[in-house]
C-alpha cells in the first residue's frame, strides 16, 4: 500500500491532537469548549507542520538524487521530474526507477562478460585455424628450398601439399570475410522467386562423386512435388544447401542415406536434410552454429571444412528471416529444418 504525504500527514495530526486533549481532560476547570478549540487546533496546525516537514525532507532528497540520476544517463530512465513530483509516493517510484536501472545495467556487464569470452576464443581459435596451414605450407616450401628441389618427385608432392594447405587458408579466410559482412549487415539477401527443387537436384548432380566415394544415397522427397518456389537469394540458399548436404554426406557412415525432404503448408515450405549417420550428442547440440565448433575435432580435420560452414548458414538463413533447427540422436542420425516463404511460380 502506497502512503502519501497527506495520509501520514493526517494520521500524524490525529493522533497528536488525541493525545493532547486527552491529557487536557485531566487538568480541572476545562470546559467542552476548550477541549474542542485545543483538538481542533492541535490537529490543524500539527497536520500542516508534518506536512510540511514531510515534503520538505522528502522532496529535498528526490531532487538530489534526481540531480545525480542527471549525471548519469537520463535516458535510461521512463521518469521524468515533474512526474516525479506529482508520485503520491515518489522515494517508492524512484527506488523502483533504481532498482530497474541497476538491473539492466547487470545485464550489460554481463553480455559484455560474455563477450568478451565469446572474443578471446574466437581470437584464439582463428590463431588456431591459420597457423596450421600457414606452417604447413611453409614447411614444404622451406624444404624445398633447403635442397629438395632437386629431386623432381619430392618437389611435385611438396608443391601440390603446399598448394593444398593454402587452398585450405584461402577458403578460411574468404569464410571470415564473409561471416564478418553478414554480421556487420554489409551483405544484404537479394530476394527473388527461387525453385529449391531444381537448385537442390543441380547441388546433388555436383555432390555424387563425394557420396559415390561413400557409397552414400541421395533422395529428394516427396517425388510428387517437383516445384518449390520460394523467395530467397539463391547463391546464399544454394550456399546453405550445399554445406547441409556436404555435411549429412561428409558425417555419415559408409552406406547410409541422406533424405532432403520439402515439405508444404499455407504459406512456407519446410525444408529438412536427413542423414542415418552418428549423430550428434545432446551436449554438443547448442553449440554446433559457433564458430570453428567441431564435435570430433580429429574427424572433423579429417573431412576437411573450415568450422565455419553451419555458423555461415544461420546468419543467410536469419538474412532471411528464418531460424534453423536441428534434432540428432546418437547412432540414429541428424535432421537440420528451415523455412522459407512460399512464393508463386512464374
Amino acid at each position: 500500500m502506497s502512503l502519501s504525504p497527506r495520509f501520514i500527514a493526517f494520521v500524524l495530526a490525529f493522533l497528536i491532537s488525541a493525545i493532547t486533549t486527552s491529557f487536557l481532560t485531566f487538568v480541572q476547570d476545562v470546559t467542552r469548549s476548550m477541549l474542542f478549540v485545543t483538538c481542533v487546533s492541535s490537529f490543524v496546525g500539527s497536520f500542516f507542520l508534518v506536512l510540511y516537514t514531510i515534503e520538505i525532507i522528502v522532496y529535498r532528497e528526490v531532487n538530489k538524487m534526481y540531480r545525480t540520476i542527471h549525471k548519469l544517463k537520463l535516458k535510461d530512465f521512463n521518469i521524468s521530474r515533474k512526474v516525479l513530483i506529482r508520485e503520491s509516493n515518489p522515494l517508492k517510484r524512484l527506488n523502483d526507477e533504481i532498482f530497474v536501472y541497476v538491473a539492466k545495467k547487470q545485464k550489460e556487464i554481463e553480455e559484455l562478460k560474455k563477450l568478451e569470452q565469446f572474443r578471446r576464443e574466437f581470437l584464439a581459435d582463428v590463431s588456431h585455424e591459420l597457423k596450421t596451414p600457414i606452417f604447413a605450407a611453409q614447411g614444404f616450401i622451406h624444404t624445398l628450398i633447403d635442397g629438395a628441389i632437386d629431386d623432381e618427385k619430392v618437389r611435385d608432392r611438396f608443391l601440390k601439399k603446399a598448394a593444398k594447405s593454402l587452398d585450405g587458408l584461402d577458403a578460411l579466410v574468404k569464410d571470415l570475410v564473409t561471416l564478418s559482412q553478414m554480421e556487420t549487415g554489409a551483405i544484404k539477401m537479394n530476394l527473388d522467386r527461387v525453385n529449391l527443387r531444381v537448385l537442390t537436384e543441380d547441388i546433388l548432380d555436383r555432390l555424387e562423386k563425394i557420396a559415390q566415394d561413400r557409397n552414400v544415397t541421395l533422395k529428394i522427397k516427396p517425388d510428387k512435388l517437383t516445384e518449390v518456389w520460394v523467395k530467397a537469394d539463391a547463391m546464399r540458399i544454394e550456399q546453405v544447401m550445399i554445406n547441409l548436404i556436404e555435411n549429412a554426406i561428409k558425417y555419415n557412415n559408409d552406406g547410409g542415406k541422406v533424405i532432403i525432404h520439402f515439405d508444404e503448408d499455407k504459406k512456407s515450405y519446410a525444408v529438412s536434410v536427413r542423414d542415418n549417420g552418428p549423430g550428434i550428442p545432446p551436449e554438443h547440440l547448442t553449440r554446433i552454429f559457433e564458430r570453428f565448433y567441431r564435435v570430433e575435432k580429429s574427424r572433423s580435420k579429417e573431412r576437411g571444412g573450415t568450422g565455419l560452414g553451419l555458423a555461415i548458414v544461420k546468419h543467410i538463413l536469419n538474412g532471411h528471416g528464418s531460424t534453423i533447427a536441428v534434432k540428432s540422436q546418437v547412432e540414429k542420425g541428424t535432421t537440420f529444418t528451415f523455412k522459407l516463404e512460399k512464393t508463386d511460380e512464374f
